[in-house]
């Protein structure tokens, strides 16, 4: 008979929790924003890691807690826990901010001209004459209530825009790319990130987290205007642009 019970028995719950934060703590210093020193990072991320398995792991009988450090729960826990921890620029720590390309410029709407065999739907407030579909119905409709919303100074659809967000899922390096970059008519500057979803899948959570992350990393640097992340279901776009509107008034 094969079973984990071996393994659990010899395996204290401290000293995996150690084992976590060894690796986060790695997986931290590796980035090129660390300034943290591993022997300051590493008594702050235990707490959390005692913390997140004492209080947001739930173990279902007859699996253990100690099988959260077999594959592929412990990548996760890495990459959740990678993620979702940030400075606290609170307490006067520095904050995160966003790591450039040095050798292109800023985004810009300039050099999408493509032709294109995907239906297309003409728009108003928009730098480009139109919206590419890759959808039959939904992506038309989200861009017509974008477009007629009066949140909306202009917006462009992430077509050959080259807007990426990187992220982790499953333990390897992904490119999220969102649906829609709207600037809001505000006299501030003020852009929105904007994701239509009609259902959760694999992977949702890790694209918000990290869009979200993106956001506080740019608005810190404060060069390039203020940044948020909405994610909307598809039957609750005009919903969420009006949720957008009523936060800024």
């Amino acid at each position: 008979t094969l079973d984990l019970n071996p393994y659990r028995k010899s395996n204290r719950s401290q000293t995996l929790i150690f084992e976590l934060a060894g690796d986060l703590t790695k997986a931290y210093c590796k980035s090129d924003t660390c300034e943290a020193p591993p022997h300051v990072l590493f008594p702050q991320l235990h707490k959390i890691c005692e913390y997140y398995l004492e209080n947001k792991v739930k173990v279902i009988k007859p699996c253990a807690l100690a099988d959260a450090w077999l594959s592929p729960y412990y990548g996760w826990i890495i990459e959740n826990l990678a993620t979702a921890i940030h400075p606290d620029a609170t307490a006067g720590e520095a904050p995160e901010i966003p790591r450039y390309e040095i050798h292109r410029g800023n985004g810009s709407t300039d050099d999408v001209d493509f032709w294109t065999s995907k239906p297309v739907y003409p728009v108003m407030n928009s730098h480009l004459n139109c919206v590419v579909a890759d959808t039959l119905q939904w992506e038309q409709a989200t861009a017509y209530i974008i477009d007629t919303h009066p949140i909306t100074e202009s917006f462009v659809k992430n077509e050959r825009l080259n807007f990426t967000i990187p992220y982790r899922f499953n333990d390897d390096d992904r490119e999220y790319h969102p649906d829609f970059i709207i600037r809001l008519k505000t006299p501030k500057t003020r852009y929105v990130i904007f994701e239509t979803k009609g259902y959760v899948y694999e992977g949702t959570e890790e694209k918000r987290s990290a869009a979200e992350r993106w956001c506080r990393a740019v608005n810190h640097d404060g060069r390039f205007g203020e940044w948020q992340y909405k994610m909307s279901k598809l039957d609750k776009v005009r919903d969420s642009l009006d949720e957008i509107q009523q936060n800024l008034d």
